[in-house]
């Protein structure tokens, strides 16, 4: 059951749109099913003689007296709105349990508690089988302001109790940062034109997916644009400046033909014009390289970003812990769009379940995720992963998940922690996809015996603890390997063992030389570096010598003007 507060000034207005056919006729037999004096409030919807006006007035009166106490001024925001739904598969309420549970909520968030024959007038509208609105204006009869502070939040813990009560799919408790729930109108909308998703689903969607690989503000909306997505940008009065933005899905109009729009807040809350502009320059960075010099840096850069990012969740610094999640679920978009194969459908699911994990009520410090948030965007770029670096890339994140699903549990987001669980199991089935065969591969060509004991014993000296669990694993035949493609790419395989040893999950791991297998193999090829540097340094030298020599008569210049001075 999901309650979804909200203020206005517009009772008429609202109003009207409770017992009205709705925006795509979607309203069936409105009427109300509990108000504040069930004998006080004309009901639009059962009374032909009843009309929205006189209910409106009757909502209004106690704000109509405290207008003219006010001097004509009326309270800012008076109208309290709060829609509840069933989730999607529970059993339609009567009118009677409806009734019931908004009794309960406007006591539990302050409207209207029992016995307070003071409190605010309030009515709860049924207008389709799985929800109810519940509208007041929030003018007590002694022209007090009721305590509504945090009254999401107590209307939430409300509907859990009503929940257990009722028999209902129990639900996580949430923090004010879930996206918004598609509505009744939009599923049936889908469902006619034969859509799994809701228009607002897609948009949601392709916005995190395009923010996730843009770099700046105006990139996005061009990229959007590029889509088909049609954007409607509102400017500030004076400034000129962008203040907030609209998307429309292709095709998705209203009932005269218009484009139906949703504000960037409005598909999440991290969607916003001013959230984006945290996580997005203004412009580009100059001095920023486009594309990476070698095939392999963006895929080694992200596993080491996302292998630090552990280190921040293990941290006491949870803003910088909360930025790492929201650069991890940007990071997840362009994985999922960087990986091919047959696995990359869990990929882009593991992506749209941790959208939720992403953000909580902590304020994010996104300048301390900036180096996975480009580690990122780099994959953009980059091509298919080389080698067995795009399956290393998969592991760090099932791990950075898991751990992400911890951080979550231990501050009790309950939300959060289930989307993060069920993006882990996503990763899990693509990582597992996409790895059984590269094994396979490498346990086929494991090298012959007498190196196989050279690697034994740098095992038994690297990591004495915890060898006889690494050689009894099944993937010791790929480890081995892997230690010898380390070796030809300049590595000592017993200082590998040391480091990789050293690192996290080594104790907890099922299979600790399949942790080891990536951990290596994500490491850079150090031959590579090294030709890499010397081309690199030849060129400086030659950019710096052919520097000097134009500079030579510049330099003489100005030494014989300075003689004849």
């Amino acid at each position: 059951m999901v309650p979804d507060v909200s203020a206005g000034s517009d009772s008429r207005g609202l109003i009207a749109y409770l017992f009205g056919p709705g925006r795509r006729d979607e309203h069936t037999n409105p009427h109300i099913v509990a108000a504040w004096g069930m004998a006080g409030a004309p009901d639009p919807g059962r009374d032909p003689a009843a009309t929205c006006s006189q209910l409106a007035r009757r909502l209004d009166h106690h704000v109509a007296l405290r207008t003219r106490e006010l001097g004509g001024k009326k309270p800012p925001q008076h109208v309290w709105h709060c829609p509840v739904r069933t989730a999607p598969g529970d059993r339609y309420l009567t009118d009677t349990e409806w009734a019931e549970v908004a009794r309960r909520v406007v006591h539990a968030t302050g409207i209207a508690p029992d016995g307070d024959e003071k409190a605010c007038r309030w009515i709860a509208v049924r207008h389709a089988d799985d929800h109810i609105h519940i509208m007041a204006t929030t003018v007590r009869a002694d022209g007090r302001r009721p305590r509504t502070h945090q009254d999401g939040r107590r209307a939430q813990a409300e509907c859990r109790r009503i929940e257990a009560e009722f028999g209902l799919r129990r639900l996580k408790s949430g923090d004010l940062t879930a996206p918004r729930t598609p509505t009744g109108a939009e599923r049936a909308k889908a469902e006619r034109q034969g859509q799994t998703v809701t228009a607002r689903q897609w948009l949601r969607e392709r916005a995190y997916a395009v923010a996730a690989a843009v770099h700046t503000e105006a990139d996005y909306f061009t990229v959007l644009q590029s889509l088909g997505i049609k954007v409607k940008t509102r400017l500030g009065p004076e400034s000129g400046d962008v203040i907030g933005y609209s998307l429309a899905a292709p095709g998705d109009t209203n009932s005269v033909g218009e484009p139906v729009w949703y504000g960037g807040s409005k598909l999440a809350p991290d969607l916003s014009i001013n959230r984006l502009r945290e996580r997005l320059p203004d412009q580009e960075i100059a001095d920023r390289p486009r594309f990476p010099a070698e095939p392999a840096d963006p895929w080694q850069h992200t596993i080491a970003a996302i292998q630090a990012a552990h280190n921040a969740l293990d941290s006491d610094d949870d803003a910088a812990a909360q930025a790492h999640l929201a650069a991890f679920g940007d990071a997840l978009y362009n994985i999922a769009s960087a990986t091919p194969g047959p696995h990359c459908a869990e990929l882009r699911a593991a992506a749209t379940a941790f959208n939720r994990a992403r953000r909580s009520a902590t304020r994010a410090d996104h300048q301390a995720a900036h180096a996975l948030r480009q580690a990122a965007k780099e994959l953009t770029y980059a091509s298919n992963g080389p080698g067995g670096l795009a399956i290393a890339l998969l592991f760090a994140t099932v791990h950075l998940t898991r751990a992400a699903a911890k951080w979550h549990e231990q501050r009790g987001h309950e939300q959060q922690a289930a989307a993060a669980d069920e993006a882990f199991r996503h990763l899990q089935a693509g990582y597992q996809q996409a790895a059984t065969p590269v094994l396979a591969d490498l346990t086929r060509r494991a090298p012959r015996a007498e190196p196989t004991r050279r690697f034994e014993q740098d095992v038994r000296a690297a990591i004495p603890d915890h060898a006889d669990r690494i050689m009894a694993d099944p993937s010791w035949p790929a480890l081995t390997t892997t230690l010898a493609r380390a070796e030809t790419e300049g590595h000592n395989a017993r200082r590998l063992l040391v480091e990789m040893g050293s690192q996290r999950e080594l104790s907890s791991a099922e299979r600790p030389a399949e942790v080891l297998n990536w951990r290596i193999t994500a490491q850079p090829n150090r031959r590579t570096q090294a030709a890499h540097s010397r081309i690199t340094f030849k060129q400086a030298s030659l950019a710096s010598s052919a520097q000097g020599a134009s500079a030579a008569p510049v330099a003489r210049r100005a030494e014989d003007r300075s003689r004849r001075r």
